[in-house]
């Protein structure tokens, strides 16, 4: 596979200098996006990229932890080609350093290649697991509004969603990492046209629920809110408080999801975000599937153990927005493509989550 390595030393070098004449006037912004937009709302603007279609080229990138199994780098390579895309793996996506996939500069340099590399349309992460937030001050978000690209990923890619919605207002995608049921050898048909849905047609996705048959989806708060989607793993998301990545939680639709998390550690998050302020601000929440939540020692002990309905009953319903919980995203086989920063609709009569925009032109 030829394909060009551009560092982040050469980003500086070739564009320090024009970006910010660029960047202080929008419509000289505007005019330098391809194939992305910027679109006005009313709310601040949002920049929408282009549309996946198959026979693109797509990047695969690690920017946090590497595969578990270096082997199902080829498994991952041979489902995206099935699926009718041209996959390309980052120079530095098989390294691995400790817990991480190569160091930080490695990583980001892997990412902003792909962000310059005009043929490549979308960019997937091959896996989660820690070290996504050790990469946003090493990127370059003047370069990233220009050249928008579709970013997908879950878990600890969080980190990156917020950075990208909050420094460059740049869309991305809250779906499936590489090591997920979707490059399975039986990828479930909803995973699929999810995030196929979402990302290949300029029109609103409509709801997360569709093709969905499992029995999880619950209403602990009735109502019905609209907003901007924010969120993704709580774990995550909570380190974003008090730093420049942290999303705007006003008026918005709050959606989260963890795994391997005791209740104790979801009442320990959600106490973080009321004593910041900032969950009494949202206008309605999306819980996911929590997997593995539930507390090993609770059937052990004669001692009561909340359990994680007690915990997000407690903490979430006093908030007078709708809640809806079980929804289909998470850490689970059934995990729906949500687009980071789009207007979406909580329906806490149905139990639905609708997307009512658009994330892709």
């Amino acid at each position: 596979m030829n394909h060009r390595t551009i560092s982040r030393r050469d980003f500086l070098k070739g564009i320090g200098l024009a970006a910010p004449l660029i960047f202080s006037n929008p419509l000289a912004m505007a005019a330098n996006f391809e194939p992305g937009r910027m679109v006005h709302t009313g709310r601040p603007y949002l920049i929408k990229p282009g549309r996946l279609q198959f026979g693109d080229a797509v990047g695969l990138v690690a920017p946090a932890s590497p595969p578990t199994d270096p082997a199902t780098t080829e498994q991952h390579v041979a489902a995206l080609e099935k699926m009718g895309l041209k996959p390309r793996l980052a120079p530095n996506a098989r390294k691995r350093l400790g817990f991480l996939a190569g160091t930080d500069e490695e990583r980001a340099d892997d990412l902003m290649s792909m962000f310059a590399d005009r043929d490549i349309k979308a960019i997937f992460c091959l896996r989660g697991g820690y070290g996504s937030g050790r990469l946003l001050r090493l990127l370059d978000y003047h370069f990233l509004k220009r050249h928008p690209k579709i970013l997908i990923g879950f878990s600890d890619i969080t980190s990156l969603h917020c950075a990208l919605l909050t420094r460059a207002r740049l869309v991305s995608f809250h779906g499936p990492t590489l090591n997920t049921s979707l490059t399975s050898d039986h990828p479930p048909a909803f995973v699929r046209d999810s995030l196929l849905r979402t990302v290949m047609e300029p029109s609103a996705a409509g709801s997360i629920c569709e093709g969905y048959t499992q029995d999880t989806v619950s209403i602990l708060k009735g109502g019905v809110a609209s907003g901007q989607l924010i969120g993704g793993n709580l774990s995550v998301l909570c380190t974003t408080l008090g730093t420049p990545y942290q999303p705007r939680f006003k008026d918005n639709l709050l959606f989260f999801e963890d795994v391997d998390e005791q209740p104790y550690n979801f009442d320990r998050m959600l106490t973080q975000l009321l004593n910041a302020g900032v969950l009494q601000q949202v206008a309605g929440v999306a819980v996911g599937i929590n997997k593995n939540s539930k507390d090993p020692e609770a059937a052990k002990t004669k001692e009561y153990r909340q359990t994680l309905e007690d915990v997000l009953e407690e903490r979430l319903k006093p908030l007078g927005v709708p809640v809806v919980t079980g929804l289909p995203f998470g850490h689970v086989r059934w995990n729906a493509t949500l687009p980071f920063g789009i207007q979406a609709r909580l329906d806490g009569e149905k139990g639905d989550l609708v997307i009512t925009e658009a994330a892709v032109i």
